[in-house]
């Protein structure tokens, strides 16, 4: 069987399908990724996978740009003839599903959450519903990564019970992300992880951080890519000042996600809305307590008081109370919330749940005993 993904990066691939891709590998199927070319593009050729590199303007909004794009989808379509399809990101799950109808390819779709297009009110997020309501007519199945996305697209889209499913997210590999034995923490550090824009909550944080400066007990990381092109990023008078005040740490990238978490005592994500976060779920899997947002996506990974707290969205308050709630319990009691996020994930986020149902949709969709 032949298997194309389709993302906006090979990152993407890299990051977040990495379990999906090598299960198809280990049965001998052979995987072709159509994205562009970027730092991660050999990582997967190393795995075996077979790279088609095509360029896409993931935040703009040119349409000749995007016609551009989906010709591309359909010409690589007609001439590799993939028996299924997997994209992923707006415009991947837009185009792909397009070409696919007009190429008799079927393609599974999966919303990974809303965007910035659907959190600012505005004509490009109008004009995204108006071309998902075209794209999904013709997906051959929708994956959700939480219910309250699926329950908004299908109001605003008639998709039927049988073409649209809610997945855990992108799973976590628990054997990868193993916890390291607790050590007490003195000062209580902080992180978060995530693009520096603002629907992630990113001046919340350095707000909180900045009720924190003159606190020892208490440290702020901040970890993401910083592009002041994105239509949404901050500014970089705003990043400079919180470094320069010392209210936060920042780093725009590293890869090793799984040392940094695990030097970290609290992985916090303060997003208006989510699909599932990727490192919250890293995050709980490395026996971490969680501070997020009570919005969709982030809620579903935290039991408030269980395994973290929930604070209220764009609300720097909010967070902080979190924060002296958590710097006033002990160290077992801080154990035990770490220990609690980890048996979460175990239950309800390992990656062997999405990688089975992904299994059993293609096997139904291309007729598979």
């Amino acid at each position: 069987m032949k298997i194309a993904f389709i993302a906006n990066t090979c990152w993407n691939i890299y990051n977040f399908r990495k379990g999906l891709v090598h299960h198809f590998l280990s049965k001998g199927d052979e995987v072709i990724v159509l994205a562009p070319q970027d730092e991660y593009t050999a990582y997967l050729e190393d795995w075996g996978v077979r790279c088609i590199l095509i360029s896409l303007d993931s935040t703009g909004s040119n349409p000749v740009k995007d016609f551009s794009y989906f010709g591309k989808i359909h010409k690589i379509f007609r001439r590799e003839k993939p028996d299924i399809a997997l994209s992923y990101t707006i415009k991947s799950n837009i185009y792909s599903s397009l070409a696919g109808k007009f190429t008799s390819v079927p393609v599974i779709c999966n919303v990974s959450g809303l965007g910035t297009v659907f959190l600012v009110e505005g004509l490009i997020g109008k004009l995204a519903v108006k071309l998902y309501k075209l794209a999904f007519r013709y997906s051959s199945y929708v994956f959700f990564q939480n219910e309250d996305d699926k329950n908004f697209f299908t109001s605003i889209i008639h998709l039927k019970d049988d073409r649209v499913g809610v997945l855990p997210g992108s799973g976590i590999d628990l054997n990868d992300f193993a916890p390291e034995e607790f050590k007490e923490a003195k000062p209580l550090k902080l992180l978060m992880i995530s693009r520096v824009i603002i629907e992630k909550g990113v001046r919340e944080y350095a707000e909180a951080a900045s009720t924190f400066s003159d606190d020892d007990r208490v440290s702020f990381t901040l970890i993401g890519k910083f592009d002041q092109k994105h239509s949404r990023s901050i500014t970089q008078n705003e990043l400079d000042s919180w470094q320069r005040n010392g209210w936060i740490q920042y780093y725009s990238h590293s890869d090793e996600i799984k040392r940094i978490i695990s030097a970290h005592d609290v992985v916090v994500l303060p997003s208006y809305r989510e699909g599932t976060p990727r490192t919250l779920l890293e995050g709980a899997a490395l026996a971490k307590p969680i501070l997020t947002t009570d919005v969709p996506g982030c809620r579903e990974v935290v039991k408030d008081g269980h395994n973290g707290f929930l604070f209220e969205a764009k609300n720097a308050k909010s967070l902080v109370d979190k924060i002296k709630l958590l710097l006033s319990l002990n160290d077992e009691e801080r154990r035990q919330l770490g220990k609690n996020s980890r048996k979460l994930v175990e239950e309800r986020f390992d990656e062997n749940i999405v990688i089975d149902m992904y299994d059993q949709t293609i096997r139904r969709i291309i007729g598979l005993s």
